[in-house]
């Protein structure tokens, strides 16, 4: 599987409603792009104080390059950039191919 990982800062002034809200428009990306074979989330817990401000985490898998090419410029997936952008503060994002 090919892994799109994506974490979020969010900007200090993103209020609880506005990070809910960019949570459930990225879930839903999952329903609306079929080259997505995976989806999983979650917020950091660690606690050795490493995450330099990063709170949330995505992983979306997808079978092919040609399907993460697909999802990268889909119509759905610039919609949900637009819910974002006014609340990010950065952004990290890294692919890999899982081995075992």
């Amino acid at each position: 599987m090919l892994r799109h990982v994506v974490l979020f800062k969010f900007k200090d002034s993103a209020t609880p409603a506005q990070v809910k809200e960019v949570e459930d428009a990225f879930r839903k990306l999952p329903s609306k792009i079929k080259e997505v074979k995976g989806f999983e989330w979650g917020t950091n817990n660690s606690p050795e104080g490493l995450a330099q401000g990063f709170t949330h985490v995505f992983f979306v898998s997808f079978d092919s390059e040609a399907g993460r090419e697909v999802y990268l410029p889909h119509a759905e997936h610039k919609a949900f950039v637009k819910v974002l952008e006014p609340h990010l503060d950065k952004v990290l994002v890294v692919d890999y191919w899982t081995q075992e």
